[in-house]
């Protein structure tokens, strides 16, 4: 009996011990979990685009490739990074977007998802491991007809279907298998160009020649993978809590850890990329594309299964990119609208993805790309912001500001898609960069920041003078 008591006493003051320790060993992630989400957000943001855009900087920066590679990682995974950073810290993408405005939160974040999801990503993630994995196989015959890309579609979304349904085993479906399954099939082909070397690097060309640094930060900033970030918060966050991880504090750190590991292994990869395409313009010229530098860089390192390599990496790559967005999409619009579950939601986003990447996806680009234009400079605007809430006391004021004088002119910037001029335009600083959102923002911030600090002053001062009661009580007591 007394050795029950005591069990019990020792229990109750473990237990009082662990909660004034903040339950820290609970919510501690081991190394190896720690490095399987890194690898899922990894795979998550490396897709086609990212694939394509290293190897055309490598091969026009030519000499100049360290420069503009630091430009590149700059915009290309700087932004990324420090967008999971902030979503960690504000408790999700709607919770930042709030500080903006309530209706502006819902707005705002139902638009990043659906441009960079449905009507965007996802679709033509879809189409490009098709383009780049089958059909260089199919006869000409064959590539000309719409059977094939329906049927790999079909088989394609399939398997983002199923891998979709249980966002809890992401982790160690990505980390475990796809990821490393890309990481050692680009590995391979950078060990072969060591073994067989493509060529000496070639002066740099165009921008690259005059300005290598600042050409390499645009074309990052043109991934626009700073708004893929802030999808996949929501992802993270899940995954984390599946594996034991609950406390915000916890998770906040942890997904910080993991945007910094993804980052570094982004960083490399990147470099490996653009240095295959630099050494490709010597000896095969300069292509049109990423793509075709990369084709041309396998085929001549491994013949017809270069071709192969390629196309397994562009459709792992694509497939995860895919899960990702199809995860966070239906993550969020499962919460916006109960209703409907997490899991139509995935037979939904899938099912339309699979059709327009079929029929409609150059229709759709018309409009989603002009989207993407308008809101991609707000996010980098909320992410900057929000990094820097406490340099401005937090004012809402600023947000606010900030984010209507950078909406007028990006939205303008891409009504400019659609042939609709303004002169105003052309008079803006860095708007043939397509950086001429930028005074406008500070000029924004800088008025918001006057608004709070007066209203702030104006609140202060009232309280501190006395009331009218205050005075006629003093007055009393004076008599």
């Amino acid at each position: 009996m007394e050795s029950d008591i005591d069990i019990k006493i020792l229990s109750l003051f473990i237990t009082k011990e662990f909660i004034k320790s903040g339950g820290t060993e609970m919510n501690k992630l081991s190394k190896k979990n720690l490095i399987l989400v890194s690898l899922m957000l990894f795979s998550m943001f490396f897709g086609a685009g990212n694939l394509i855009f290293p190897p055309l900087l490598g091969q026009l920066s030519g000499k100049n490739l360290t420069s503009a590679l630091l430009g590149f990682l700059a915009s290309a995974v700087g932004l990324p990074i420090l967008a999971v950073a902030t979503v960690a810290k504000s408790g999700g993408l709607q919770n930042m977007a709030g500080r903006v405005h309530k209706n502006f939160a819902v707005i705002f974040t139902v638009l990043i998802y659906l441009s960079i999801g449905p009507f965007l990503g996802i679709p033509r993630a879809g189409s490009l491991a098709f383009e780049m994995g089958i059909s260089p196989f199919l006869p000409k015959t064959m590539n000309t007809g719409f059977m094939p890309l329906l049927i790999y579609t079909l088989c394609y979304f399939l398997i983002a279907f199923w891998l979709s349904l249980n966002p809890s085993k992401l982790v160690d479906r990505f980390g475990k298998v796809l990821t490393p399954a890309i990481l050692v099939l680009i590995a391979i082909i950078f060990i072969a160009s060591m073994v067989k070397p493509l060529g000496a690097f070639s002066p740099a060309q165009g921008a690259y020649a005059e300005s290598p640094l600042l050409k390499g930060f645009l074309e990052g900033y043109m991934t626009m993978d700073a708004i893929a970030a802030l999808n996949f918060g929501i992802v993270i966050s899940l995954a984390l809590k599946e594996k034991g991880i609950t406390e915000e504090k916890a998770i906040m750190s942890n997904t910080i850890k993991a945007g910094i590991i993804a980052g570094l292994i982004l960083t490399i990869i990147y470099a490996i990329l653009s240095y295959l395409g630099a050494g490709a313009q010597t000896r095969f010229g300069v292509a049109d594309n990423g793509a075709q530098t990369l084709t041309n860089v396998v085929y001549y390192l491994f013949n017809n299964n270069g071709v192969i390599i390629l196309g397994l990496i562009f459709s792992l790559a694509c497939l995860t990119t895919s899960v990702g967005l199809i995860t966070s999409c239906s993550e969020y619009f499962a919460t916006l609208v109960p209703k409907v579950s997490y899991k139509s939601w995935v037979t939904i986003l899938c099912l339309s993805s699979m059709l327009l990447a079929n029929v409609g996806l150059t229709k759709i680009l018309k409009i989603s790309v002009p989207i993407l234009t308008a809101i991609y400079p707000m996010a980098i605007v909320l992410i900057l912001l929000s990094l820097m809430h406490n340099w401005f006391n937090g004012y809402n004021s600023v947000y606010l500001f900030t984010m209507i004088f950078t909406s007028i002119f990006s939205i303008m910037d891409a009504l400019s898609q659609f042939d609709i001029k303004f002169k105003l335009l052309s008079y803006v600083p860095l708007y043939s960069q397509g950086l001429g959102w930028i005074i406008p923002g500070i000029i924004g911030c800088i008025i918001g920041y006057a608004y709070g600090s007066i209203r702030d002053f104006r609140l202060s001062h009232e309280t501190s003078l006395p009331s009218d009661s205050e005075k006629s009580l003093s007055l009393e007591a004076n008599k």
